[in-house]
């Protein structure tokens, strides 16, 4: 069977730039990768394919022997260890080094080395319910954290006393082990050792090889005044403990404001329902509201509507950072009494013979002008 046509097979032009076969042997490389087609005899024979048209087309004087002489040309080299070194160009091992992380193909790579073994402790979220009143003043709360903590025993190394992780047999302590695939080599993260290149053969006891322990910690958080739910507040190196001398985590705590039986809260504004009487309504009073600093006089208007709204400024919330303070809005809200003493329903009733002679009154006055014009 004949073989394909480089410039085909890359699918560019036979003037194609160096940049334009590399940039279009990165697509296929991409789409035809053995790790995203397994058990995919088609493509991995379109990835080597694309691999051998590459590897011919990326160096100079191949190029040129292929371009006078086809397959023939270079035929003895096509795969050889002079085209994975093009001037211009990264390697194949570079390019595929880059798109999927392998670190090391065909063969050493540039310097076979293995990944850091230190890993990062993780985050750690707590959630915090606060009142409303700790939210407006602030408050330093007392926490216990469980979280993983480096083992005292083992100095977070995972071995016992008087021994220490060995490199690992599998992967010669490189953290890798290499795949044949086709006529190419990958190498992927050692199954034995996870990649940090040493096994643990004589495990601490107090954490059984892992390197850490489980503890709780009692941590004081400040909360700032003026905090709301939703708000996350960071404490530096308080999460998990990091593996192999990784960095500590961080503690996230994410505050939430409980409901409040008086006010509500909407941003930095609190609203709050106050009831009055009809006589304060109609003949005006002076009344004491609550506020989050005490009780605070707000003076009824006379002929005040029920649903009227007050403004007590800077009576509100702080705002996060001391930057001022919000406005508690009160509303009026007139209170029906639903039982009566002898003598509030005699002054009622009184009051309602006065206003339906009123009405009346009224009502002969209208006739009066509708009949004069």
């Amino acid at each position: 069977m004949s073989k394909r046509d480089y410039y085909e097979i890359l699918s560019v032009s036979r003037t194609a730039t160096d940049q334009e076969i590399k940039s279009a042997y990165r697509r296929l490389a991409v789409k035809y990768h053995p790790d995203k087609n397994p058990n995919d005899a088609s493509a991995e024979e379109k990835f080597k394919e694309a691999a051998e048209a590459y590897s011919v087309l990326s160096n100079p004087e191949q190029r040129q022997r292929y371009d006078r002489f086809g397959h023939a040309g270079v035929s003895s080299g096509a795969a050889g260890a002079g085209a994975w070194g093009a001037p211009g160009f990264g390697g194949i091992e570079d390019i595929l080094g880059d798109l999927f992380g392998f670190g090391d193909v065909f063969g050493a790579g540039r310097g076979g080395t293995r990944r850091t073994a230190a890993q990062r402790g993780a985050d750690l979220r707590y959630d915090l319910e606060i009142t409303l009143e700790e939210a407006a003043n602030g408050l330093t709360a007392q926490l216990r954290i469980p979280r993983l903590e480096s083992c005292d025993t083992c100095k977070g190394s995972g071995a016992a006393a008087g021994s220490q992780p060995e490199s690992c047999s599998t992967c010669a302590g490189s953290g890798q082990v290499r795949y044949q695939q086709g006529f190419f080599s990958v190498s992927r993260t050692c199954h034995v050792c996870r990649g940090t290149g040493k096994v643990i053969k004589n495990p601490c006891a107090d954490c059984s090889g892992t390197g850490r322990v489980e503890r709780e910690k009692q941590l004081e958080v400040k909360v700032p005044a003026g905090v709301e739910t939703g708000s996350r507040l960071r404490v530096s190196g308080e999460g998990q403990a990091g593996t192999q001398g990784g960095t500590t985590g961080d503690l996230y705590v994410v505050i939430h404001v409980a409901e409040h039986d008086q006010f509500e809260r909407q941003g930095n504004n609190l609203y709050e329902a106050v009831p009055i009487t009809f006589a304060q309504a109609a003949l005006g009073a002076d009344i004491m509201v609550k506020t989050l600093d005490g009780e605070e006089k707000l003076k009824i208007p006379m002929g005040t509507q029920t649903g009227t709204v007050f403004r007590l400024r800077g009576k509100g919330m702080p705002a996060l950072g001391g930057r001022g303070r919000g406005d508690l809005f009160v509303s009026a809200t007139l209170i029906t009494p639903t039982t009566l003493t002898r003598e509030q329903r005699r002054l009622l009733e009184q009051l309602a013979e006065v206003e339906n002679k009123d009405l009346e009154n009224k009502g002969l006055v209208d006739k009066v002008r509708d009949i004069f014009g």
